[in-house]
C-alpha cells in the first residue's frame, strides 16, 4: 500500500526486487535414544527425556558420561616353563561370552558415529544403566521416542540397543511406531539393526538368513517402510572395551595347571609385566557392534562430502575389523529383494584391497519403484523439508498472483541449484523439475475462498546405478 505524503520534501522507498530464498536444512543430524551413565547438565537428572544437541565426545562423556564397565571378561594366561621353572613361553587370551556383555552400547555406538564422519547429534537418555545382565525395557525406549517427537531438528531416528531387547516382539513395536513418526512428521528417518529372534546374529550365513527371516515376519510391520532402512550383519570393532579390574578374573595357567583365579587388580602390584599381559589381551578382544552408530556417521559423511541425494553405499566402515559373518553374492541376494514384502536389509561385507564396505542402498520399501532408494526417500525429505520452512512466511499473505509468482520463483530458484549441484537428473532445468500454482493450473475458485494455496512439484531425482552391467560379445574383423 502505498505511503500518504503530507509534507512536502523528499522521501526514499526501498522495493524489494528479489525473491525470497530457501534455506537448506541440516539432512544428518541423527538422535540416538537409549541408556546413559548419567543425565545431567546442572542437576541430577535434568537432561532425562530432554533430547539434547552435542558435538563431540567430550560433550558426551560431559553430559552423559562413559560406557559401562565390564566384569564378565576373563583372561587366561598360558605359562610354559622348563625343569628349572624358567618361563619359555607366555601367552594371554581374554575372552567374554556374548550373553554376559553390558546391554548398553551407546557409548561405543558414538565411538563409531564419530569415527565415520559424524558431527552434532541428539542423545536422548531414557535412564541411568540397568545392572549388567538386565533385560532392557522397550517402553523406557518409547519414552524417549516420544520425546523426541517434539525436536525438529533431528532427521535420523537410532537405537542402538535395540538389538538387545529379550523379544523380537518389543523390537517391532518400538521401530513400527519410530517409522509412524516418521510417517507423521515427514522430516525424519530410521537406520535399523536386524533383530534375529532367538537366532544369534554372529554365526554362520545361514543364521544370518534365518535371522533377517524372522527379522521380516516378526520384526518388522507392513507400513511406511519407506521411511526406514535395515543393515546386517553386525561387525568387529576395533573399540576396547572398558572394563572394571575389581571384577575381571585372571587365571595363570602353567603347564596345564591352572591356579586359583584372582582379580586383575590385584596384579597392577603384585606382577605388573603380567598385567600388562592381560590388559594388553582386554584390548585385542573384538568389540562386536550393531552397525547403525557406523551408518549414521556414513550418512553424515555422505552428506558432507556429495549431498544428501548420494547413496551411502560403496563406503567403507571406519574401526571395523570385519562383519561377524561373511556370506556369498547368492547369499546376499536374498538380503537385498526380498520378492514377498520387500523389506530389504542392506548388506556389510568384506571385499580384498577395499576393505568392509556398506553394499546396499534400499530402504525397507525395496519393491517400491519410488521410494526404493534410501538417497531418493532422503532427498525428498531435504527438499519438502526446507521448502515448508521457507513458505511459512507466506502464510496469511494475500492469495493471489502477486504471492504465487514469489512462491515459484523461491522454489524454482532453489531447485535449479539442486540440478546444477547434480540433485535432479536433466540436461535442461525443465527436464528435471517443474513448479506449478494458481488458478486454474493447482487451485479452484473453492479452493481460494477456503484459504488453500496449492503448490504442485515433481522432481526427478537421481539414482543409484545399483546394477552394471557390462556387455561383451566379438566382433568380426573388418580389415
Amino acid at each position: 500500500m502505498a505511503t500518504a505524503y503530507k509534507t512536502p520534501g523528499v522521501y526514499i522507498e526501498e522495493i524489494p526486487k528479489f525473491p525470497p530464498s530457501i534455506a537448506p536444512v541440516e539432512t544428518a543430524i541423527p538422535a540416538f535414544i537409549g541408556y546413559t551413565e548419567k543425565a545431567m547438565e546442572f542437576v541430577d537428572d535434568d537432561l532425562h527425556l530432554k533430547p539434547t544437541r552435542i558435538a563431540s565426545l567430550v560433550e558426551y562423556e560431559s553430559l552423559f558420561g562413559g560406557p559401562q564397565p565390564e566384569e564378565a571378561i576373563v583372561v587366561t594366561l598360558n605359562e610354559t616353563q622348563d625343569e628349572d621353572g624358567n618361563t619359555l613361553t607366555q601367552t594371554a587370551v581374554a575372552t567374554l561370552a556374548e550373553g554376559n556383555r553390558s546391554k548398553h552400547v551407546m557409548y561405543y555406538a558414538l565411538l563409531l558415529f564419530f569415527a565415520n564422519g559424524g558431527g552434532p547429534c541428539y542423545i536422548v537418555s531414557v535412564n541411568p544403566y540397568k545392572d549388567l545382565g538386565g533385560d532392557l525395557v522397550r517402553n523406557d525406549l518409547e519414552a524417549g521416542l516420544e520425546a523426541l517427537e517434539t525436536a525438529d531438528e533431528p532427521t535420523l531416528i537410532i537405537f542402538p540397543e535395540a538389538q538387545f531387547l529379550s523379544g523380537i516382539s518389543d523390537f517391532a513395536t518400538l521401530h513400527n511406531r519410530a517409522l509412524a513418526q516418521c510417517e507423521a512428521l515427514k522430516d525424519r528417518f530410521v537406520i535399523m539393526d536386524v533383530h534375529g529372534g532367538s537366532v544369534s546374529m554372529s554365526n554362520s550365513a545361514a543364521n544370518l538368513l534365518t535371522g533377517i527371516g524372522n527379522f521380516r515376519s516378526d520384526g518388522i510391520g507392513a507400513n511406511n517402510l519407506k521411511y526406514g532402512a535395515a543393515y546386517a550383519p553386525n561387525i568387529e570393532t576395533v573399540l576396547d572395551f572398558a572394563i572394571d579390574e575389581n571384577e575381571v578374573d585372571f587365571v595363570h595357567v602353567i603347564d596345564g595347571t591352572s591356579a586359583s583365579p584372582v582379580k586383575l587388580e590385584t596384579l597392577i602390584s603384585g606382577n605388573n609385566q603380567v598385567y600388562q599381559k592381560a590388559k594388553a589381551a582386554i584390548r585385542d578382544l573384538p568389540c562386536k557392534m550393531p552397525p547403525s552408530g557406523a551408518i549414521a556417521g556414513i550418512y553424515s559423511a555422505v552428506d558432507n562430502s556429495r549431498g544428501v541425494w548420494k547413496a551411502p553405499a560403496n563406503v567403507s566402515v571406519t574401526a571395523a575389523i570385519k562383519p561377524t559373518i561373511e556370506f556369498s553374492n547368492v547369499q546376499q541376494d536374498r538380503m537385498n529383494v526380498d520378492p514377498t514384502a520387500g523389506k530389504s536389509v542392506n548388506a556389510i561385507r568384506p571385499f580384498i584391497g577395499k576393505g568392509t564396505l556398506v553394499w546396499g542402498a534400499r530402504t525397507l520399501a525395496g519393491n517400491d519403484n519410488e521410494w526404493r532408494y534410501v538417497n531418493v526417500r532422503r532427498f525428498f525429505i531435504f527438499v519438502e523439508e526446507s521448502t515448508k520452512k521457507a513458505t511459512e512466511q507466506f502464510v496469511f499473505e494475500p492469495n493471489d498472483a502477486n504471492t504465487w509468482v514469489k512462491v515459484q520463483a523461491m522454489i524454482e530458484n532453489f531447485l535449479t541449484v539442486l540440478w546444477r549441484q547434480g540433485a535432479l537428473q536433466g540436461i535442461k532445468p525443465e527436464h528435471a523439475f517443474y513448479v506449478a500454482v494458481g488458478l486454474g493450473k493447482t487451485m479452484t475458485p473453492l479452493d481460494i475462498l477456503e484459504g488453500r494455496m496449492i503448490i504442485e512439484i515433481g522432481m526427478a531425482a537421481v539414482r543409484p546405478a545399483e546394477f552394471i552391467i557390462l556387455r561383451f560379445s566379438h566382433k568380426m574383423p573388418e580389415s
